[in-house]
């Protein structure tokens, strides 16, 4: 049977073709058996081999399990990109435990939300100033009972603020915590059914969910990417990949890190995105892959000697986390010659869904076919089990080795997100005749902005702590960098004073992450409600469009 789109994929990859799935301690242990003294990964020019990598992993393994770190726990991890984080990552792994991602953007609301959730109970954090103050806060009100604090200096001092670690015995640095520990004669088995990693995302609506990824998911979709990809790295060297995205996010960690990882590529870490520092890492050092968002190739596109650089060395350059804008890519191909080949995936699926062939129709606007092993189809927002023909929009669902079991501690409410086997992602898009997809509109209340996910109901709750703020509402609006961000609709109290977004924003700033501090700010008299008399996001949005389009035909 050909699947939809199959007829483009590049020559020698097949749909049905098998997929591997194991469990990520051993996809390390076979990514340094294979590789061994060649360089993983390079940070603040500092190399470190497979079997360095994998040393050091095992050793934050034994730690952890001799602090009582193994099966059934939960480890959170809130890190920036340094090699910190592989390194506890496979650690934790390794000895048995779940992985949480605490994202270091998030604010105090979401955090407090996710730690609770999840149940972990220990954090694995830095000094910098950025992250371990926040910590200390969640140790103080009895959130977690254990931190384990990274010393950034360990990667080579560049002079980043760092904070005092407190004297306390619930606190220990990374260096004390693995002291001594040996790793034992036989590691914990691991099943690749067992959850590797809380990742979470906003499922449909609401406060973030943890999408259970099991280290199957997480193997096969390492899997899925390789076999797209094989035709064009058949008897490739080992390439250069520059990782900015940061890796608390599945795209970063699925399509870079792991991925990389495996295929014995050189990763390139840089602890946030500094367009210089990228384009050296280009024109100097001749990186070949750089997997970036959209607010990444918006800048770049926007270089104005971007035609005068050398990007010679680049064999691929992706987008993902959100949609691409098409003029974007436009730009950029016209300055540089190069294609923005772009994607569609979700937490939810560890990343993979679909992708674009480097060879086939050119099709502006579409998220590309299903990538192999994967099954998609649309179906009606009336009835999800009714599968729609080509060209007809509904929400998109999608089955396949790599599709999340569902969210933790939701369990019995599968039926909201699983027809059978089939996910239903929220968004509602169209298949063509070729099998390429595109999206349209999303179901879920959830902004993406940069390729960040930010929670409506989230920046709602802080809004509502404001002393002048009777009702809000929060709502995505187009944004040319970001793509979304997030305006506020106010109700003031009686007798209150408007204020101006600049303070609503500063009024914010610690309760939310920056990238979900609003954008704009409306004052109105009155907010939609539905027919029980809750306030209507859905209203608002809907009156919003239909304004805009009126005001397009003036």
């Amino acid at each position: 049977m050909i699947h939809p789109g199959e007829q483009f994929y590049p020559e020698g990859v097949r749909w049905d073709a098998p997929i591997a799935r194991g469990t990520l301690p051993d996809l390390l242990s076979s990514a340094a058996a294979d590789f061994g003294a060649r360089t993983a990964i390079e940070f603040r020019d500092r190399p470190i081999s497979f079997v360095q990598l994998k040393a050091m992993a095992d050793t934050a393994a034994a730690a952890f399990l001799r602090a009582g770190y193994g099966k059934d726990t939960s480890v959170a991890l809130f890190l920036g990109n340094t090699p910190d984080h592989p390194i506890n990552f496979f650690g934790a792994l390794t000895a048995g435990a779940r992985i949480v991602h605490l994202s270091p953007l998030d604010g105090e609301i979401a955090l407090t939300h996710k730690l609770k959730d999840s149940g972990a109970r220990v954090i694995v954090t830095s000094n910098l100033a950025a992250l371990l103050p926040t910590v200390l806060k969640f140790l103080d009100r009895g959130l977690v009972d254990r931190v384990i604090v990274c010393e950034d200096d360990t990667w080579g001092a560049i002079g980043l603020p760092q904070a005092a670690i407190p004297d306390n015995a619930a606190i220990v640095t990374f260096k004390a915590f693995v002291a001594g520990a040996e790793p034992p004669a036989a590691w914990p088995a691991i099943d690749p059914d067992e959850v590797a990693l809380l990742q979470y995302t906003g499922g449909t609506t609401g406060l973030p969910k943890g999408a259970m990824l099991s280290h199957g998911n997480m193997t096969s979709a390492v899997s899925i990417f390789d076999v797209w990809g094989l035709a064009a790295e058949a008897g490739a060297a080992a390439q250069r990949v520059i990782l900015v995205l940061p890796l608390f996010h599945i795209y970063a960690l699925t399509v870079v890190l792991l991925r990389n990882l495996r295929k014995g590529n050189l990763i390139s870490l840089h602890l946030r995105f500094d367009i210089e520092a990228v384009m050296r890492d280009i024109e100097v050092k001749r990186a070949t892959t750089f997997p970036g968002v959209p607010t990444m190739w918006i800048a770049i596109a926007g270089l104005p000697d971007l035609d005068k650089r050398d990007l010679s060395s680049l064999a691929f350059a992706g987008s993902g986390g959100a949609p691409l804008p098409v003029e974007v890519a436009k730009i950029f191909q016209r300055k540089t010659g190069l294609s923005l080949k772009s994607g569609w995936g979700m937490t939810e699926t560890c990343a993979p869904g679909t992708g674009h062939p480097l060879t086939g129709p050119d099709k502006p606007g579409s998220i590309g076919l299903m990538l192999p092993g994967i099954e998609m189809d649309v179906v009606a927002l009336d009835d999800p089990t009714r599968v729609l023909g080509v060209g007809e929009t509904g929400e998109i669902r999608i089955r396949g080795p790599n599709v999340t079991r569902g969210y933790w501690g939701r369990e019995q409410e599968a039926a909201e997100y699983f027809i059978g086997d089939r996910f239903l992602t929220g968004d509602i898009g169209y298949m063509d005749g070729d099998g390429y997809f595109y999206l349209v509109d999303r179901k879920k209340d959830m902004i993406i902005s940069g390729g960040f996910n930010v929670y409506p109901q989230m920046i709602e709750q802080a809004i509502y702590t404001h002393p002048a703020v009777h009702e809000v509402i929060v709502i995505g609006i187009p944004d040319d960098y970001r793509g979304e961000a997030a305006k506020a609709f106010i109700t003031l109290r009686p007798g209150a004073e408007p204020f101006t977004i600049e303070q609503l924003r500063a009024f914010l700033t610690g309760k939310l992450g920056k990238h979900e501090l609003p954008v704009a700010l409306e004052f109105v008299t009155e907010l939609p409600r539905t027919s029980v008399g809750k306030l209507s996001r859905h209203a608002l949005r809907d009156a919003q469009r239909q304004t805009a389009q009126h005001q397009l035909k003036i």
